[in-house]
């Protein structure tokens, strides 16, 4: 050890208070947050929401980082917007702001140089500005047409000095705003997942059931009078778990399962005889090819059963799936 490092004060105790101090202290810096909040949030949710251009969000360091993720956490919700460096907007990117934007400007201490250096060509295109401080009589606060304040009482730094419990507040705040315009805009489970398709979401709310589906020329299908030992037969080489019963239009009957034939086995049924109507369930539980495939999750899970026979708009047998098919297509 370097004889001029002083000695750690590292104990798990030690870790675990100040650990805890920490999210206390957070969590107090959003909560007086959300006791603050007044009608400048409403004008600047009005502002955003009106706007014909796009929201352009700007910081220098930690703010900086934070002003990405709300940019993201906008673009994401159905509020256009994006993230502008202050320093490169000095060395053309401004030319990326039109006066139908409008930009939110964040800074601590609201006196950052590289935001105050481009406020005045921003304005002067006609953009409105949105300030978000921890200081209401900052020069960015004071040049702003809307000031958000995002002031905290102390920063979760044991010197108060790094940037913690203020870009928390500076992060929550631009949540609360994200989350105000995307109800302003009736932005639903839908819209966020055309937005985010390479997600689980978006498998879930995209993907159809026709999307999954065993094609109708892999589904094991027989007429009422075949055989029981026959369509038996025709379900084990399915490798579905069932054999669908169908009349002579393709509409579906009936169903036989793997269930059902261990049961018929406990009741010693003579599978040797009769046809395959004898023993089916009759009205087999579908769904239509163009539902959504998380609607035919909900059924089997609701019906406690492991397959579905899938149908087109005539009625007609077009396919099936079982969990499994879900599984593959990460739909569950």
């Amino acid at each position: 050890m370097n004889p001029s490092t002083p000695p750690s004060r590292h104990t798990p105790e030690r870790a675990l208070e100040l650990g805890r101090q920490t999210l206390t202290i957070e969590a107090a810096a959003v909560a007086a947050l959300a006791e603050r909040l007044d009608g400048a949030f409403v004008r600047a949710v009005d502002l955003i929401l009106h706007s014909r251009g796009r929201v352009i969000v700007s910081g220098m360091g930690k703010s900086g980082h934070i002003a990405r993720k709300i940019a993201a956490t906008f673009a994401s919700t159905g509020t256009p917007a994006y993230f502008v460096h202050p320093a490169e907007a000095s060395h053309g990117d401004l030319g990326m702001i039109t006066r139908d934007d409008v930009l939110l400007a964040l800074s601590n201490s609201g006196e950052s140089e590289e935001l105050l250096a481009i406020v005045p060509l921003v304005k002067r295109q006609g953009a409105q500005l949105i300030s978000m401080t921890g200081n209401a009589e900052s020069t960015l606060a004071r040049e702003a047409d809307i000031h958000l304040d995002a002031a905290v009482a102390q920063e979760a730094c044991p010197h108060n000095l790094a940037p913690t419990a203020s870009t928390t507040a500076a992060l929550a705040l631009g949540d609360a705003l994200a989350v105000a315009l995307l109800d302003a805009r009736g932005f639903g489970p839908e819209d966020f997942a055309r937005s985010h398709p390479g997600g689980s979401l978006g498998r879930r709310l995209l993907t159809h059931v026709a999307d999954v589906m065993r094609p109708l020329a892999q589904v094991p299908a027989v007429a009422p009078e075949t055989d029981i030992t026959e369509a038996i037969v025709a379900m084990s080489r399915g490798g579905l778990g069932f054999v669908c019963v169908i009349d002579g239009n393709s509409r579906p009957l009936g169903i036989f399962t793997d269930g059902d034939l261990r049961r018929a086995f406990e009741k010693r049924i003579d599978l040797r005889q009769g046809n395959i109507a004898s023993v089916m369930h009759a009205a087999p539980h579908a769904i239509d090819g163009g539902r959504l495939a998380v609607e035919a999750v909900e059924m089997m899970e609701r019906l406690r059963i492991n397959g579905l026979v899938v149908t087109d708009a005539e009625g007609r047998l077009a396919g099936a799936l079982n969990m499994h098919d879900l599984f593959t297509a990460k739909v569950l």
